[in-house]
């Protein structure tokens, strides 16, 4: 079998991580004189890494992140420095999806918190955990279609199993009146069992108000803060950040 043969060969048995170096491996082996066992042990390795970036590519692809380029490392944690820097990373490092608990992110518009829900998201799936991405608003349009449709049991069987589910952005677009109730329904499916991430511009205390169901929105919270962490964003707002001279930052 020529080398020609071997690619096709190695490609039909979806090994392409090693057919994509298998040429340049070969020459590495002549050249350097390397065992049989530590030839094989670098293509294995090749072939492992392959697949590891692409299931984070994919999964990354499934979470749907409106911003996947978020990321801990382009926050800036100085322009609030009051933000409890360590439970963003604590809850980065994905123990808290281990425990099947539950955070929650508050504070006004533009303080972070989309941003930060995005990248806790990244590093959970960099650990291994699937992750699905909304807004609140697209959550439950795409359950009203689903329901339209006849696909609201697999809809809700997904949104109730992925291990980590982000809902961004609640109280940022009018709701249907059917949204605490909606809300609930996932809530109680995820609770101790999935972890949920859920960001708010409002805070609780309003939700009832916001959602047109105090006892709806009580049971919801009551899971949420139950294994829940909170954390408190702001209240500096990013999109109003004025660069002032250094005299009158000072004041």
């Amino acid at each position: 079998m020529n080398l020609i043969e071997l690619n096709r060969a190695l490609r039909q048995l979806r090994l392409g991580g090693i057919a994509a170096v298998l040429e340049t491996r070969l020459h590495q082996a002549q050249v350097e004189a390397m065992p049989p066992i530590d030839f094989l042990s670098c293509l294995v390795a090749d072939e492992l890494t392959r697949r590891g970036d692409r299931l984070l590519e994919r999964r990354t692809k499934q979470a749907e992140f409106r911003d996947p380029q978020r990321a801990l490392d382009n926050f800036d944690f100085n322009f609030n420095k009051k933000m409890n820097r360590s439970l963003v990373f604590d809850l980065a490092t994905g123990a808290f999806i281990a425990r099947h608990e539950d955070a929650l992110f508050l504070g006004p518009p533009g303080t972070g918190k989309s941003h930060l829900a995005q990248a806790i998201g990244q590093a959970a799936i960099q650990q291994g955990y699937r992750v699905l991405y909304r807004e609140t608003h697209k959550l439950l349009d795409d359950l009203a279609e689903a329901t339209i449709d006849g696909t609201r049991k697999e809809h809700m069987e997904l949104l109730s199993s992925v291990p980590l589910l982000i809902i961004d952005d609640l109280g940022m677009r009018k709701l249907p009146v059917t949204a605490a109730e909606e809300l609930l329904e996932i809530v109680m499916r995820r609770y101790e069992r999935t972890s949920t991430l859920l960001t708010s511009n409002r805070p609780v205390e309003d939700w009832g108000k916001l959602l047109g169901d105090s006892a709806a929105v009580t049971a919801m919270l009551d899971r949420l803060l139950h294994h829940g962490h909170v954390l408190k964003c702001g209240p500096r707002s990013w999109r109003t950040k004025i660069d002032l001279p250094p005299q009158e930052a000072a004041g």
